[in-house]
């Protein structure tokens, strides 16, 4: 089964915790601190492959997170760092992000990868922060969050050469014929619904032939299958285009079917319009010669190529395959890379937010991911820990903000889910026992 667009989410891997360890060996006296780092959290790579041509990976799982980070050990045993996500991509994919649309990545390469989000990074041991007047640090750093992202995939697919036409005018036939792929036919219009693959080989060379499903008139404006058919042509170095022969009654006649198709071309992107594209007058075994000449002539005035076949009996197959093998090569690769957004920046360095003061229900909060790790990296039951946590606070300037958001002496605050007891120019005091929700009030 086709699919050609996802939404999916995306998270990398949490850091993990640095160790709070204590060396404690028979006969070594003061041993000090030797807990280890935690380990880098895991990151979201794209790997462009040619092995996969559709996003079916994605149709029921949309969630996908990288491995996180261990925790540090003691004896100064750093955490294992955690595995990276590589998501298999098919060639030719647009990668957007989902909030504003903006296209992040183009993959059109066989092997292209992008780092898409960075793991968090891994906590400090206690080990690091001893010092002359700290000797027996009893906290860590905790490990820092993964980042999040929901971004929406959009499958171009990327062949050489691409059938468009009317519906059932052949060029499932074609392709069952020229390649090993195998596309469902019936003497029905609409067989084709999704873009087929094929691979065609001769004279130890090969091209790649999309059939793609049939037109109708309006598809440049979403009618039929319209814009799911139509971006698939962008990427075509040649378009052969294949037309009914002899329509049965009450079909367009060849001539009305050539101009319909080629108005949805131009309507939907002009460049399309100048796409080299060839004529392919399939069924070609219900006409005779002089209905042949006839119909032929009336497309002398478009100076194109003109091949007569019949996917039936195989008459002119191998003429046509041979001119693409020749004239292929000619033609340039329109593989053109979609223009990213120059904002989004890969392995852009963005300033960790520290915190924001806000009034919920009356309780003043102060929340932000650099607070959050602070606190969880906190034995506030250890004095010098807690002296750390002070002078973080006010180095970072939760003091200064919380008096200029108005926070008065004696007011309770939740500081990323630990209470204190705010006291004007100094850090928050922290009550550790001595008071219950009455005291808040």
């Amino acid at each position: 089964m086709f699919f050609d667009h996802a939404t999916i989410t995306l998270r990398s891997g949490r850091g993990g915790d640095g160790a709070v360890s204590f060396r404690r060996e028979k006969y070594v006296p003061d041993g000090g601190p030797d807990g280890g780092d935690g380990g880098d959290g895991g990151s979201i790579i794209l790997r462009a492959t040619e092995r996969k041509t559709t996003l079916i990976d994605f149709r029921f799982k949309h969630h996908f997170s990288a491995e996180n980070g261990e925790n540090g050990r003691k004896r100064r045993q750093n955490g294992k760092k955690g595995a990276d996500l590589i998501l298999e991509l098919p060639l030719g994919t647009l990668v957007y992000e989902q909030q504003d649309q903006r296209l992040i990545c183009d993959l059109t390469e066989d092997g292209q990868e992008v780092r898409l989000l960075e793991g968090g990074r891994g906590g400090r041991g206690n080990v690091h922060f001893k010092n002359s007047v700290r000797q027996a640090p009893n906290f860590a750093r905790a490990g820092g969050e993964g980042e999040e992202l929901e971004v929406r995939l959009e499958l171009k697919l990327i062949a050489d050469v691409g059938l468009v036409g009317l519906p059932n005018a052949g060029k499932s036939s074609l392709l069952a014929r020229f390649s090993n792929a195998r596309p469902k036919i019936a003497d029905y219009a609409f067989t084709t619904l999704e873009p087929q693959l094929g691979i065609v080989e001769a004279f130890e060379k090969s091209f790649v032939m999309a059939d793609l499903p049939g037109l109708i008139e309006g598809a440049a404006e979403g009618a039929g299958l319209g814009h799911d058919f139509l971006r698939h042509t962008a990427r075509c170095r040649l378009l052969l285009h294949v037309l009914d022969a002899a329509p049965a009654e009450g079909e367009p006649s060849p001539r009305a079917a050539y101009e319909l198709i080629e108005k949805e071309l131009r309507h939907y992107d002009e460049e399309l319009g100048q796409r080299t594209r060839w004529l392919v007058l399939n069924k070609a075994d219900l006409l005779d010669a002089e209905a042949r000449a006839s119909l032929e002539a009336e497309f002398k005035d478009l100076d194109r190529p003109i091949f007569w076949t019949s996917a039936a009996s195989g008459e002119g197959l191998d003429e046509l395959r041979n001119q693409i093998m020749e004239k292929l090569p000619e033609i340039p690769e329109l593989i053109q890379k979609e223009e990213v957004d120059s904002d989004w920046r890969l392995y852009r360095f963005v300033e960790e937010e520290r915190f924001r003061i806000e009034r919920v229900d009356g309780e003043v909060q102060v929340r932000g991911k650099w607070i959050e790790g602070l606190v969880r990296s906190i034995n506030f039951n250890d004095v010098e820990s807690f002296h750390y946590f002070q002078r973080q606070i006010k180095e970072k300037g939760l003091n200064d903000a919380l008096m200029a958001a108005g926070v008065k002496e004696g007011e309770w605050i939740d500081v990323a889910g630990a209470e204190f007891q705010f006291v004007p120019g100094d850090a928050p005091k922290r009550i550790f026992e001595n008071w219950t929700p009455d005291d808040k009030a």
